[in-house]
């Protein structure tokens, strides 16, 4: 049976609204959280991460602190449309961010001049060639971003055993070779125990059923990713692209994240020409659980500073 991941209790329902737009040939489904401002974030969840989990929390601190927000499920992933399902394409990914972007721009009561984005995990990597061609954005928020794709495995796989790390590549082959007679993705879970075939078996990675959670929607998403979308990442170095970044820049890095790693990020921030760093203690989800209150200040505050005040 596809992991699934339970979600936490709406104490309320949220003000927002869904909306769509297209990207290629399929159509995105986001929502829309209105703030007061003019100003408006974009906002996508991690590796195979739908929006609910992926940013419900933070979107709905930015919509109180007067933001608008737009947070977005990628092609494949959550309500968008797009087959074969659950499958992470990283050009495609980067293409519906461009669509989302301009998506934002239109909305209601939003200044075109003050669009921002946000993203963490591989998004957070992603967003930084987001940042690179796309200089007039007012800020951009890198939040434990994968940002050396190739040291982030190597890492990874020291969390693994030998046997189940096998097991796995074979799996992701197999996969890759079967989407080119149109089989169905192989899908694996995105975290689980040392040992067991999974994208992800870092202790901190299985800090993820307490930090991605909705608090108004599913009651339960797929934590579950096609394998031949792991492939790519081991090669995948958006910090290369630091230094193009000309929109300012807040790199949000935890001092013992073992999914991500702080060092490349660390050196992203000091090669970007407008970034700034934020270190916080804790893994790779500790902004969405024990700093969150630092996280989500350090961003707010800047995001105030550059989008509303810039």
């Amino acid at each position: 049976m596809p992991t699934t991941r339970a979600a936490s209790k709406p104490s309320a329902r949220l003000q927002r609204e869904k909306v769509r737009f297209r990207s290629g040939k399929d159509s995105c489904a986001a929502w829309h959280y209105q703030g007061d401002n003019g100003a408006v974030v974009v906002m996508a969840g991690g590796f195979a991460v739908p929006k609910e989990p992926g940013t419900d929390r933070y979107a709905v601190a930015f919509q109180a602190a007067g933001f608008s927000v737009l947070a977005f499920d990628y092609r494949r992933i959550g309500e968008s449309e797009g087959q074969p399902r659950q499958v992470v394409r990283i050009r495609d990914q980067l293409a519906d961010w461009d669509a989302a972007i301009e998506c934002a721009a239109g909305l209601p009561g939003v200044d075109p001049a003050k669009v921002a984005a946000w993203a963490f995990s591989l998004s957070g990597g992603l967003i930084l060639e987001v940042a690179a061609r796309h200089p007039e954005l007012g800020a951009v928020v890198a939040q434990t971003p994968v940002v050396d794709g190739g040291a982030a495995t190597r890492n990874a796989a020291r969390h693994q055993t030998a046997g189940a790390l096998l097991r796995f590549t074979g799996i992701a082959l197999r996969d890759a070779l079967g989407s080119l007679v149109g089989r169905p993705p192989r899908l694996v879970p995105l975290a689980a125990p040392r040992g067991t075939v999974a994208v992800l078996t870092t202790p901190d990675a299985l800090e993820g059923d307490r930090a991605l959670v909705t608090v108004d929607g599913p009651a339960d998403w797929p934590a579950v990713v096609a394998a031949r979308s792991a492939l790519r990442i081991g090669t995948y170095r958006p910090g290369r692209v630091a230094r193009r970044i000309q929109c300012p820049l807040l790199v949000v890095a935890c001092e013992g994240d073992q999914s991500a790693l702080a060092a490349p990020a660390v050196k992203v921030a000091s090669r970007a020409p407008r970034a700034e760093l934020v270190m916080l203690p804790g893994g790779h989800y500790a902004p969405f659980l024990d700093a969150y209150d630092d996280a989500l200040a350090a961003e707010i505050g800047f995001l105030r500073t550059h989008v509303l005040e810039g």
